[in-house]
């Protein structure tokens, strides 16, 4: 009896580090199934490599940007453009909008990414760039820096939270997590979602095309949506008009989401109180940009979602796809 021909390795692309730290995992997933890593030239290489998969963790964009992508970054890439068996790819970070995913989902590879990984560290941190606001740290901080005590009660007392309204646009993991608390805070919270259902007894329910018709009520504004082509733009100059005077933006989600210049413009006009930004047109911001200076933002480097538990988490989230992509051919299936 001729016994069947042994498959072929599952070639995966990855990091050495991720190979290093989760090689024995991944073979445990696979069990009996042959597979050999394949690693990106560590210099400029013009042979090409190949692969069946590849798993992009954290170290290897590093402090890349989608804007600014640094060389070692840059070689990984290629090696993923230019492996011409690759049909699936797993992305470390909740959204997949780097010009090199669009560039593999265009020839037809899958890219599956780690939403809902760091959902509740993004969460968190909107929250406290939101609640850092309302409580005017920024002026308490700006005082202490200059050794001045400057109680509230002299500067302009902040208002209550309670009975507030917070527009979350965005109600996936992190837009869910962040109305949760602001619910219990006390404030009146309207999802914003793609589709017309009800986000639940607790909230009222808008779609991204009728976001306007809530603007003139919203003290809140917070942005934790996907970039897409309906999200694009959609907080330009009339969306910012239509706030009330002393509303606030938080934005965790994309900085394309934004008319940087109409913001900057409402900031510096005072029609928006204030601002906590993560994301931006350009990132790295660029050292000219108004943003940096203005007392009533708050900015910081696309680090909302940065938390030491991440990694375990993405992994986690990748080797529950790799054991259904070897058990049932597809990434996305479920037993």
């Amino acid at each position: 009896m001729t016994a069947s021909p042994r498959p072929a390795p599952l070639r995966i692309l990855l990091s050495e580090p991720a190979l290093q730290a989760h090689g024995d995992a991944i073979a445990a997933v696979l069990q009996d199934r042959p597979w050999a890593a394949v690693l990106a030239p560590a210099i400029d290489d013009p042979r090409a490599v190949d692969a069946d998969i590849a798993f992009v963790s954290r170290d290897v964009t590093g402090l890349s940007t989608k804007h600014e992508v640094l060389p070692s970054t840059q070689r990984f890439y290629t090696a993923l453009l230019e492996a011409p068996s690759l049909r699936w790819t797993h992305v470390h970070s909740a959204g997949a909008d780097r010009p090199v995913y669009i560039q593999l989902r265009e020839r037809g590879v899958k890219v599956t990414t780690s939403s809902g990984a760091n959902a509740s560290v993004v969460a968190q941190t909107a929250l406290a760039g939101l609640l850092t606001l309302a409580r005017q740290f920024p002026r308490m901080l700006a005082a202490q820096r200059e050794r001045q005590w400057a109680p509230l009660i002299a500067t302009g007392m902040p208002r209550d939270l309670h009975g507030q309204t917070a527009t979350v646009v965005g109600w996936g993991p992190i837009g869910q997590q962040i109305g949760a608390v602001l619910h219990a805070l006390g404030m009146r919270v309207v999802a914003v979602r793609q589709r017309p259902d009800s986000a639940g007894p607790d909230y009222q329910t808008v779609t991204y095309r009728t976001l306007p018709e809530v603007l003139p009520h919203t003290d809140w504004l917070v942005l934790a949506c996907p970039l897409t082509d309906e999200t694009r733009g959609l907080v330009g100059a009339d969306a910012l008009a239509r706030l009330p005077e002393g509303a606030h933006l938080i934005n965790v989600a994309r900085g394309e989401v934004v008319d940087e210049p109409a913001l900057i413009a409402a900031l510096s006009e005072g029609r928006l109180a204030g601002a906590y930004l993560d994301v931006f047109a350009h990132e790295p911001l660029p050292a000219e940009s108004p943003l940096w200076d203005m007392p009533n933002v708050i900015v910081t480097p696309h680090s909302a979602g940065f938390s030491d538990g991440n990694a375990a988490r993405v992994v986690d989230i990748f080797l529950d796809r790799l054991r259904a992509l070897a058990t049932h051919g597809d990434p996305d299936a479920r037993d």
